[in-house]
């Protein structure tokens, strides 16, 4: 298949899928870790960007720090949006039941699959994420729930680009939710047990 990715077996088939997307210079099973505690029992499809920074993945190319390469960025997510395709039917997943947990650049290629699609992810867990496109008209993505977890003090993320990608979110019909912790552009135990809460909230109850 057209990326490099890990797929773990769930003891929970009725659970969404979750697709692990890394931050710089991850891979494949950097969140793993990450999704068992969000939904613990549910399938995991890691995926590794295609693209390398200095040997480091990524899934789209930068021109500088927080400076996208649109081009990159708009043609990594219609390859993202494939390979779930194919993964789908050779896993022989539910591809309406797949939901994002993303990391930095990992959030924002999730984000950018919303911008694109309407249909392309159940949900979204978007884990220190930026705006990934201006001046792009939204799909209709109502009803779709989206997790944003955002440190105030991030040096990469400001609270404005933060406000900004939860208010397009918000605008195109998302159940877009905002989380503040009070820290920089990592993960936190407290950004993971509301990331927890909130997939509680929306999923297990449907499951």
């Amino acid at each position: 298949m057209s990326m490099k990715h890990i797929f773990v077996q769930g003891s929970r088939p009725e659970a969404p899928v979750l697709v692990l997307l890394h931050g710089t210079g991850g891979n494949e099973r950097d969140l793993l870790p990450i999704a068992d505690m969000i939904a613990p029992g549910a399938s995991v499809l890691g995926v590794r960007g295609n693209v390398l920074e200095h040997g480091m993945p990524r899934f789209f190319r930068r021109l500088a720090e927080g400076v996208f390469d649109e081009e990159d960025l708009v043609a990594r997510t219609h390859e993202l949006k494939a390979f779930l395709d194919e993964a789908a039917a050779q896993y022989s997943i539910d591809r309406n039941r797949m939901v994002a947990v993303g990391f930095s650049n990992g959030a924002n290629i999730a984000a950018s699959l919303l911008f694109h699609y309407s249909d392309a992810l159940q949900g979204a867990v978007l884990l220190h994420p930026m705006v990934p496109l201006r001046g792009k008209e939204l799909p209709d993505l109502t009803g779709v729930p989206v997790f944003i977890g955002a440190g105030t003090n991030d040096p990469i993320c400001s609270i404005s680009e933060t406000e900004e990608l939860h208010s397009l979110l918000s605008d195109a019909g998302a159940d877009s939710e905002l989380h503040w912790a009070n820290y920089g552009h990592q993960l936190s135990k407290l950004e993971i047990d509301a990331a927890t809460a909130w997939f509680e909230r929306h999923f297990n109850s449907k499951a």
